[in-house]
């Protein structure tokens, strides 16, 4: 679980946000209400879609703690944001890149094996800015053949 390290540039994105704890998991809601609507956002870069978390100050990880996720594409500008949306911005930083591939069912194993054991055993260390997957071309809904690219930010 050797991870790439890239520096991500500022990027701006429009799409819609929900606050919820990982005991109250909404993001299958969250993507059910943005999938019919991601047509509206104008000015898109590509075709890949963001699932990002944005933590609180002093994110501990406890599964109680309410942070938001974010269902979004990237623009290259917000002169018209579709009503019920929102701007976000991620700044630059640096990134540790997990590659996942299959179908969702062991996220959470992965998940608990880059902050257990991924980001150590590379020398890294976690920081509090938001995180990310990229829903790129190989990403495939619910297929044991899907691939997505985890971005954990990381002090460097």
């Amino acid at each position: 679980m050797q991870p790439q390290i890239v520096h991500f540039p500022e990027s701006t994105f429009v799409g819609i946000a929900r606050s919820f704890s990982m005991i109250d998991y909404q993001v299958i809601e969250l993507w059910q209400s943005f999938m019919p609507r991601r047509h509206e956002i104008q000015n898109t870069v590509g075709s890949a879609l963001y699932n990002v978390q944005v933590n609180p100050v002093n994110y501990n990880f406890d599964p109680a703690v309410v942070f938001q996720k974010w269902a979004v594409k990237a623009v290259t500008s917000i002169e018209h944001v579709p009503d019920g949306m929102q701007v976000l911005t991620i700044p630059a930083g640096h990134y540790a890149v997990f590659t996942y591939r299959g179908d969702g069912s062991n996220a959470a194993d992965f998940y608990r094996a880059i902050y257990a054991q991924g980001l150590s055993q590379a020398g890294l260390c976690w920081e509090n800015r938001p995180q990310f997957e990229v829903l790129g071309e190989q990403y495939k809904k619910n297929s044991p053949d899907s691939e997505e690219l985890v971005y954990i930010p990381i002090q460097y």
